[in-house]
């Protein structure tokens, strides 16, 4: 003979009531204890530093001192000291390095992603590591490399703390440097990896699946393509296919 009292309870369970009743009020209004991970607390004290920052010194003045220090710069060397002497984004303070390029300044084709990970903060350089390793192998296939063909730089030149994604207010304080990175480079063709590279130089909101595939206008001498970063491609292979349909479609404009 089955148990009612244990019918009723296998009811009450599939229902969807788990928490008995208790001898004490439960207040489940009541914010529960929150943990926050070292990692975590470095990103709100990083974010809590930019708001402080932004209170001392007002967002549209650390743009016009960035875009005054940019436009002084004649020369790759010059930019990198400016960059290395702003002190506008707060990002500068957490990072151990700064990552301002790799490859061959007279290439005419430069790649740029939006900000520095953990293994270009150590080392300096712009995709490197397993990332880096795969950008590389992606364009040997169509015959460039970073020793000759391609020169290599992100928007950011400072990692965002925790690899967090970095926030609008930090790429348009960037803009400037990068822009003005792209002019004394004078590269035929941009390749933007990732949405946010591509939306902040584009100047769009379109996301990167829309913007990929096609032929952007950077600027009157300088064309653009967009495409999956290879960080994205770690985690969600099948958009491979994609990028190499970009890569050919790169081959293609250069060839002709």
């Amino acid at each position: 003979m089955h148990n009612p009292y244990a019918q009723a309870l296998d009811f009450l369970v599939d229902a969807g009531v788990t928490t008995p009743l208790m001898e004490e009020p439960n207040d489940r209004f009541e914010q529960p204890e929150v943990i926050v991970s070292p990692q975590v607390q470095e990103v709100k004290s990083q974010i809590d530093s930019i708001g402080q920052n932004k209170l001392l010194q007002p967002h549209a003045d650390v743009i016009k001192q960035a875009n005054e220090l940019a436009k002084a710069a004649e020369t790759l060397d010059e930019l990198n000291a400016a960059i290395q002497k702003f002190d506008g984004l707060s990002l500068k303070k957490m990072a151990t390095n700064m990552v301002f390029c790799d490859g061959n300044p007279d290439a005419k084709v430069m790649i740029i992603g939006d900000a520095p990970g953990a293994d270009e903060d150590r080392q300096g350089k712009p995709f490197v590591g397993e990332v880096g390793q795969l950008l590389d192998k992606i364009f040997d296939c169509i015959n460039l490399n970073r020793t000759e063909t391609l020169y290599i730089s992100n928007i950011l030149n400072w990692r965002p703390p925790g690899n967090r994604t970095p926030l609008k207010e930090e790429m348009e304080i960037a803009s400037p440097f990068i822009k003005r990175h792209i002019e004394l480079v004078n590269p035929d063709m941009l390749v933007l990896l990732g949405g946010m590279a591509a939306q902040t130089l584009l100047g769009t909101t379109e996301s990167i699946s829309r913007l990929r595939g096609k032929i952007h206008d950077y600027d009157a001498g300088t064309k653009a393509i967009a495409t999956y970063h290879p960080s994205v491609l770690m985690n969600t292979p099948m958009q491979k296919k994609k990028v190499w349909q970009d890569m050919l479609m790169l081959q293609d404009h250069l060839n002709g």
